[in-house]
């Protein structure tokens, strides 16, 4: 069985939305995206490239697909970031993308989670989730998460659109926190199976 693994930068009330820039994701009126860059150090970096060894597929949401593809699509190969994310294999969930932007890609439209369950029973290496709040509520509500790869950000934002659904109430195991010098933290945890939520 492969993993399902979220892994997102989050703030310390929650909020996952519009890390990157401020346009990344403006829904209800969100005004602090790119909140992440004052906080960059290459250490992060370094983090993201030691899980990706182990993953071999991307699941996304439409918004989160389509800011990647329109990132990593056009660089050109031997960039070491644009192959570590151009080389998986990405599954999108969604009724209303016409057809892929971004290279090995499966357009998932229908019956999402006994899609994903299928993905998980097939031979091959983890699955990585990023971003994708609504997928991700999913995904965690039918109990699909096996891992959760967060980085820590030390901010609150007050509004915008949070890592976890709503009555979602389960136990946690903590396998590692690693801070970083610009006072991120990362927190990796195990999901046990059978839980409830």
């Amino acid at each position: 069985m492969r993993k399902l693994i979220v892994s997102e930068f989050m703030t310390l009330d929650g909020v996952i939305q519009a890390p990157g820039h401020k346009d990344e994701d403006r829904d209800r009126g969100f005004q602090h995206g790119g909140w992440t860059v004052p906080y960059w150090h290459d250490d992060i970096g370094r983090s993201f490239g030691t899980l990706m060894q182990a993953c071999d597929a991307f699941l996304l949401g439409r918004r989160t697909y389509t800011t990647h593809a329109e990132a990593f699509e056009p660089m050109p190969a031997g960039d070491p970031f644009g192959d570590l994310m151009n080389a998986p294999t990405k599954y999108v969930v969604s009724r209303t993308l016409q057809k892929p932007i971004w290279r090995n890609t499966t357009i998932i439209r229908e019956n999402v989670i006994e899609a994903v369950r299928t993905l998980k029973a097939q031979r091959g290496r983890n699955i990585l989730t990023d971003g994708s709040s609504q997928l991700v509520h999913a995904l965690l509500s039918h109990n699909l998460v096996d891992e959760l790869h967060l980085l820590l950000y030390p901010l609150t934002l007050g509004s915008g659109k949070r890592l976890w659904p709503e009555h979602f109430n389960t136990r946690f195991a903590l396998t590692s926190a690693t801070p970083y010098p610009s006072g991120v933290v990362g927190l990796h945890y195990t999901l046990p199976p059978g839980r409830n939520a």
